[in-house]
């Protein structure tokens, strides 16, 4: 289920690196245990954040839950389509539910992230 060419945190976070830019999302795990999508605030164009700081927030029909910046750096596109379609979050929380992406300061950040085998034991445990 989870993708080698993604990597994760213990906060329900994948990323996916394009050249030199981070695209950050939720994980199928975190949208089933959010359930229904309902809003999303995500930050602007512009913004920088250091790993680990909140970048915006997930409301769902159970729980509202902030979303983590996993490497430092400057946020390049937002996920405009989630505006009008939070869903699509939980329709394809690996693809087009993509939230940010993100241009990262530094690849060593990327040491302390999981690969798809260390998140699915994370999430079983």
């Amino acid at each position: 289920m989870y993708s080698n060419s993604l990597r994760y945190t213990k906060n329900h976070e994948w990323l996916r690196i394009e050249d030199d830019l981070c695209v950050i999302g939720i994980t199928d795990y975190a949208q089933k245990e959010l359930g229904e999508v309902v809003y999303i605030d995500l930050p602007e164009v512009g913004d920088s954040f250091e790993p680990e700081d909140a970048f915006g927030a997930i409301d769902s029909s159970k729980t509202s839950a902030d979303v983590y910046t996993p490497l430092a750096g400057e946020v390049v596109e937002v996920n405009e389509a989630l505006e009008d379609s939070p869903e699509i979050v939980n329709d394809d929380p690996h693809g087009k539910g993509w939230l940010i992406k993100l241009r990262f300061e530094s690849a060593d950040q990327l040491e302390s992230l999981m690969n798809a085998e260390q998140y699915q034991k994370s999430i079983e445990g």
